[in-house]
């Protein structure tokens, strides 16, 4: 329990340090860069959205933070090149990422999943995490060593129905998390993932739906994207620093009821 006189350990638990959060313009992603902020991050957002990045930016700034918006597709290598070489160009090094930048597809049975779409699915949510990985690791082997957490889902732990090409990329990023982890233990660079459960990410759901969906967890409710930022400040903090190669479930334990 925290008083007055005892802060927040979290106020400063990434104090000094420079953090990537990508998919930065809304839901998790916004949600966590205000968390790396509050902890004392000079955070980079990235995104493709421009005006809804340079909101939470300035959001950011006006709390008292250092934030720099950078528009980037997490799909293109050239795009996230661009991002790390502004990064390092503004704050000189990189100490922490979040990749969380992905998207759904709407539910279809494997067989009538279009090819483009699979490959559309792929390359937003693995694909872009592999682009990030690529090129935030040698910057921060450069300084020393850092901390990365990729977005996984509690799909990427299961199986969903109608959903093959986010469960299979998914799935891809659990293995390449746990890849990057064994391969950049001994030089300082922690990778971790993420699985959350059902998130109430969207402002526009409606409470019955959340009620609705929140009837299937064991907690009785939909998660917050807070919850899921908390995590991943904790997994990038110092207080997470013998932890690497593991997939955090932030699912209210619907995966111990069964998917």
């Amino acid at each position: 329990m925290t008083t007055d006189q005892t802060p927040c350990p979290e106020a400063s638990a990434l104090l000094g340090r420079v953090a990537i959060v990508t998919g930065a313009s809304r839901g998790i992603g916004a949600a966590t860069a205000r968390a790396f902020a509050a902890a004392g991050a000079r955070v980079v957002l990235a995104a493709r959205d421009e005006p809804s990045l340079a909101a939470v930016g300035a959001e950011i700034v006006r709390g008292g933070g250092e934030a720099l918006v950078a528009v980037t597709d997490v799909t293109d290598p050239a795009s996230v090149e661009r991002l790390i070489a502004r990064t390092l160009g503004t704050f000189g090094r990189l100490d922490v990422a979040f990749n969380n930048a992905g998207e759904g597809h709407r539910p279809t049975p494997l067989a009538d999943i279009a090819v483009e779409d699979f490959e559309r699915a792929v390359d937003a949510n693995l694909l872009g995490i592999f682009l990030c990985l690529k090129s935030e690791i040698p910057a921060m082997l450069a300084t020393g060593g850092g901390a990365i957490v990729n977005m996984a889902s509690s799909a990427g732990l299961t199986g969903a129905p109608g959903m093959a090409a986010y469960v299979a990329a998914k799935h891809g990023v659990v293995g390449l998390t746990e890849t990057a982890a064994i391969d950049y233990a001994a030089r300082n660079i922690r990778v971790n993932a993420l699985a959350p459960g059902p998130i109430a990410s969207h402002p526009e759901m409606s409470d019955a739906l959340r009620g609705q969906i929140g009837q299937d967890v064991p907690l009785g409710r939909m998660g917050t994207c807070k919850e899921v930022a908390a995590a991943a400040l904790w997994l990038c903090s110092d207080a997470a620093s013998f932890i690497t190669g593991t997939t955090l479930r932030v699912d209210g334990g619907k995966l111990s009821r069964g998917a």
